[in-house]
């Protein structure tokens, strides 16, 4: 099975929005899924609210935070394999970076 192709600037975007997410976003997996609504089903439009719903619903019911399945599976959705990567990848390192910002700058 081969993957459907998928525009090359679609994972450069998947990283950009997953970067600035990482970035701006503060709180657990719960609060992760209101940005990720407001980003990719509101703005955005990736994506409808019955899809978005669906999407939540099922990494829920998997092991793990759902916000980081959820996260990966919108990449994925958007840009393949490789988008599910930036996705992550941004998110992930963003989020730390942008915690390890703010714990250096509070003191």
């Amino acid at each position: 099975m081969s993957c459907p192709p998928y525009p090359p600037g679609r994972i450069a975007e998947v990283f950009k929005a997953f970067l600035l997410l990482g970035l701006s976003a503060f709180g657990g997996p719960i609060a992760h899924l209101g940005y990720f609504r407001s980003e990719f089903v509101e703005r955005r439009r990736w994506l409808s609210e019955e899809a978005y719903a669906d999407l939540v619903a099922l990494c829920q019911f998997l092991p793990g935070p759902a916000s980081s399945q959820v996260g990966f599976a919108l990449g994925l959705m958007r840009a393949g394999p490789w988008g599910a990567a930036a996705a992550w990848t941004a998110f992930t390192f963003g989020h730390h970076h942008g915690a390890l910002w703010a714990g250096g700058h509070a003191a």
